[in-house]
């Protein structure tokens, strides 16, 4: 792999030091932002988004909204703009790793450790939602994980890079490309109909089924067969797959990812509320105090995590330095585990009926 020619060189007020991740979009790297000395997760769009005016003006506009969105468990957002016509949003950054990594190495979660993790996504979410902002592609690898003594000891969502207001009718991203990642999204995503708050529960329950289980709740060989099952098929029995687990989780996930929008639960905070019901004894409550340790995480001398600072996707090293969670994959091809990484093309994202993305549907707050 060549090496990036923005390594060594500065952005504005960053000097760019190395790659973190590579994604549809654009490019993740480990900066410094030299006027303060710190370092920070400098994501730099792919050069030929920023030459749409419709698109440059609703990143812009949209990113500092949700830079705005202060919440712990939401990654924050120090800077956001354009400068020598790159777009760019600059976040924190520290040590740890994505659920993604986590999930590939582990397989299934206890179940409380499962439970803790998706409740933690579900509280950013919420604080999006009240806000009227979509995230529209929650995946374990936007779910950044923080440790200390071995045990997650923070949870942030990241990467709101195709957020977006629930009342706006515009696209946001260049034609061309699917908004979301296959395993994860929604009927409407496939549809290019109108998202609401509840597109992102529908893809959270696709995460909390495979933190419960280890493995997607549709794993299709093709992206065809994958956009079919999501829009046609049952949600698999998670107690099928997980034994361990009590068949009243199996109704939650179910209407978690109903096809009907409004079938589903509709807010995060419904659906963590029955989850953690159905789990019963299953799930006591993660409390970081040495009772779920995560496999193959051990206390690092003089590294302990700090609450409120996360990771970036792809901070576990990937060959070709790509992150786990940032690497397209041409044509979507299935990796080992059942599982795509990064975000897809889909040509002229008309491959299911449903045409363009009209008005989308206001956001109710979130009790």
């Amino acid at each position: 792999m060549s090496t990036d020619p923005r390594l060594g060189t500065s952005l504005g007020p960053y000097r760019i030091e190395s790659v973190i991740g590579r994604g549809g979009m654009g490019v993740v790297y480990l900066a410094v932002q030299e006027n303060l000395g710190r370092k920070v997760a400098l994501k730099v769009l792919a050069p030929e988004l920023a030459q749409e005016d419709e698109f440059r003006r609703r990143f812009l506009r949209e990113s500092r909204t949700s830079g705005n969105l202060e919440h712990p468990n939401v990654v924050p957002v120090y800077d956001v703009g354009e400068i020598e016509g790159l777009l760019f949003i600059a976040m924190r950054y520290v040590r740890g790793k994505d659920l993604r990594s986590l999930l590939d190495q582990s397989g299934a979660l206890a179940p409380d450790l499962a439970l803790h993790l998706v409740a933690e996504i579900g509280k950013g979410l919420t604080a999006a939602h009240r806000v009227g902002l979509v995230h529209r592609d929650i995946k374990p690898a936007n779910v950044l994980l923080a440790f200390s003594g071995g045990e997650v000891d923070a949870v942030y969502l990241t990467d709101f890079g195709l957020t977006k207001h629930a009342e706006s009718s515009s696209r946001i991203t260049k034609t061309g490309f699917f908004l979301g990642t296959y395993f994860y999204a929604s009927p409407e995503q496939f549809k290019s109909e109108p998202v609401d708050h509840r597109s992102d529960i529908y893809s959270l329950g696709c995460v909390a089924f495979e933190c419960l289980t280890g493995a997607v709740p549709f794993a299709r060989d093709t992206d065809a067969a994958m956009m079919y099952a999501h829009l046609m098929e049952t949600v698999p029995a998670a107690s099928s797959l997980n034994t361990e687990l009590p068949e009243a989780v199996d109704a939650v996930l179910a209407r978690a990812m109903a096809k009907k929008v409004e079938e589903r639960y509709d807010s995060c905070i419904d659906l963590v509320s029955e989850l953690r019901a159905a789990l019963g004894s299953g799930a006591t409550g993660y409390a970081g105090s040495g009772e779920t340790a995560v496999p193959g995480e051990t206390a690092v001398p003089g590294e302990t995590a700090v609450p409120g600072e996360t990771v970036v996707p792809g901070e576990t090293a990937v060959p070709g330095g790509a992150g786990s969670g940032e690497t397209v994959v041409p044509g979507e091809t299935v990796v080992p585990g059942g599982r795509r990484s990064g975000e897809t093309p889909v040509p002229g994202e008309t491959v299911v009926p449903g045409g363009r993305r009209s008005g989308e549907t206001p956001v109710p707050g979130e009790p």
